[in-house]
């Protein structure tokens, strides 16, 4: 049985304290042996991909360009597509469910993306940009998604829980046999 995957959206460029807020959900992520999905380069995308990796967890970066040594160094798997921007949409859908941390316009790309494809998004309260903007509004009357606002960690890995029993996929620490 697969790992859960999660993929984690945010700024590559953006503050300490949310650097540190990303590196604790990267954590959780690898602690609940989630497989974290990013945009493989700076900012939230390493801060997490660093968080995970420490956890124990498995990290791929899906970069926009063609080049492996682009990933940031906590990245596990490197998949370099030369896609530039378009890359968001491969990003998004190699997750089950989005966690959002801040984010500026890329950001809002893939949650585009999440919404119409149907991915659970799910944000950080507090953590700045289109995480706090988007709240809990529909973007559309499509309906094809859920917009989950996360105050803090444990509401956010509750949300994890649920979403991944859900859809039958296993934790790391409620699954029958090792992930």
């Amino acid at each position: 049985m697969r790992r859960p995957q999660v993929t984690v959206i945010g700024d590559s460029d953006c503050p300490a304290p949310i650097l540190t807020l990303a590196e604790a959900v990267g954590e959780l992520l690898g602690r609940l042996g989630v497989t974290l999905v990013s945009g493989g380069r700076g900012g939230v995308m390493e801060a997490a991909s660093r968080g995970a990796t420490r956890a124990g967890g498995i990290c791929v970066g899906i970069l926009p360009s063609e080049r492996l040594a682009d990933a940031n160094p906590w990245c596990s798997v490197v998949i370099p597509t030369g896609l530039g921007h378009a890359r968001n949409a491969v990003t998004v859908l190699a997750g089950d469910l989005v966690v959002v941390i801040g984010g500026s316009a890329g950001t809002l790309s893939e949650i585009a993306f999440a919404w119409i494809h149907g991915r659970p998004i799910l944000t950080v309260c507090g953590s700045g940009g289109w995480a706090d903007a988007i709240g809990l509004r529909p973007i559309d009357a499509r309906q094809t998604s859920t917009i989950r606002a996360c105050a803090d960690l444990a509401v956010l890995e509750a949300a994890i829980r649920e979403l991944c029993a859900e859809r039958g996929l296993p934790l790391a620490d409620s699954a029958a046999s090792p992930v």
